[in-house]
């Protein structure tokens, strides 16, 4: 007998941080807002719907983005308050499953197939959890609803702020279809230049390339993409999935080549990078630089503490420090990267000695 479909549930909260500040400070509603630093190397974490229209984006640099909406106004982050209204959204989610798999502070999937109130429906419990969210903590969520983690996600963004997707089974394939290839998730930007250089724009075109030339010009990616041009994906729903590592890296138009220059990326990415550990919860003990030359040599260079680093300054800190130890370079760099592995999820018993460590 065929196994029925999954029941997949991709929950998004709307502009998450922004969000939340403009709940709880009413002289922000309706007003263009961005969460994060607004000075010459801050990065925007995320901004309201108001800002959105002015092409405000989450990981924008501050500058750009006044420059984009003179009228925006910059908020600093509120990480704790972020993760315990993030906690309250979860506790909702437990009520109807326990296969709960986040992504972030503001995301996660949800496997209702089976589920706690017996509910035949996703699509009702997806709105059943939209309604609480709203009523409990003042925020709104938007959904999508389907019978695998690849397509519920597309389809949460389909209808926000405050909407919800459903996209049965017999229409994945046509919903793929239209797709922008760029917005189908595992296909990044670098990648999804490269398909549109092969005339691969949307998801039709994608499914009428044949598995032999994707695997000619995507390798082991190959066998995915072709995949879910058809609207197929088995990938389960895992329970609290651990990150083992979070980090961020950007390669540049021309390589770097100046300490200057190295060290101002490196502290916009030790910024961004700080935004996603504290998006995530995730501390890590030791902090990794990755550097790229121009002829795609990689090094990596390290360096452990004995807690998980707590500090937006110790993480900067140390990037620059291990950078520094590498200088002049052998050629210029076109990548740099920067991450913590050996995650900590507990609270440290004494995180306020980190900052008197030596590098």
């Amino acid at each position: 007998m065929e196994t029925p479909p999954r029941k997949i549930i991709h929950i998004d909260m709307d502009a998450f941080y922004a969000s939340v500040e403009q709940r709880d400070d009413p002289s922000l509603r309706g007003k263009a807002l961005a969460v994060g630093g607004g000075g010459p190397r801050g990065v925007v974490a995320t901004a309201s719907y108001e800002a959105r229209k002015y092409g405000v984006r989450s990981a924008m640099p501050g500058a750009r983005a006044r420059r984009l909406c003179p009228d925006l106004l910059f908020v600093r982050p509120r990480f704790e308050v972020y993760r315990s209204v993030s906690a309250q959204v979860r506790e909702i989610f437990s009520r109807f499953t326990d296969i709960i798999q986040p992504l972030s502070l503001d995301e996660a999937y949800l496997d209702v197939t089976s589920n706690k109130p017996g509910i035949a429906s996703a699509t009702r419990i997806a709105e059943e959890i939209r309604r609480l969210i709203r009523e409990e903590t003042g925020l709104t969520a938007s959904a999508g609803v389907s019978y695998n983690k690849l397509i519920a996600k597309l389809a949460s963004d389909q209808n926000k702020p405050d909407g919800i997707c459903v996209v049965r089974p017999e229409d994945g394939a046509a919903f793929i279809a239209k797709m922008p290839v760029r917005r189908i998730h595992g296909v990044g930007p670098v990648t999804a230049k490269r398909m549109q250089a092969l005339g691969i724009e949307t998801g039709a075109d994608l499914r009428a390339r044949d598995l032999a030339f994707l695997q000619h010009h995507f390798g082991s990616a190959a066998l995915f993409y072709y995949r879910a041009s058809r609207g197929q994906d088995d990938r389960p729903v895992h329970e609290r999935q651990e990150r083992k590592s979070v980090s961020v890296e950007d390669t540049f138009f021309d390589d770097l080549v100046t300490e200057e220059a190295l060290i101002t990326e490196l502290d916009r990415i030790a910024e961004n990078l700080w935004g996603r550990i504290e998006k995530s919860g995730a501390y890590g003990r030791t902090v990794v630089l990755k550097v790229k030359f121009a002829d795609f040599r990689i090094i990596t260079r390290s360096k452990s503490f004995g807690g998980p680093v707590r500090s937006p300054d110790l993480l900067a800190q140390t990037g620059r420090a291990l950078l520094r130890a590498q200088l002049p370079l052998r050629m210029g760099a076109r990548l740099l990267g920067l991450g913590v592995h050996n995650l900590d999820h507990e609270e440290p018993e004494e995180a306020g000695e980190q900052l008197n460590l030596s590098l």
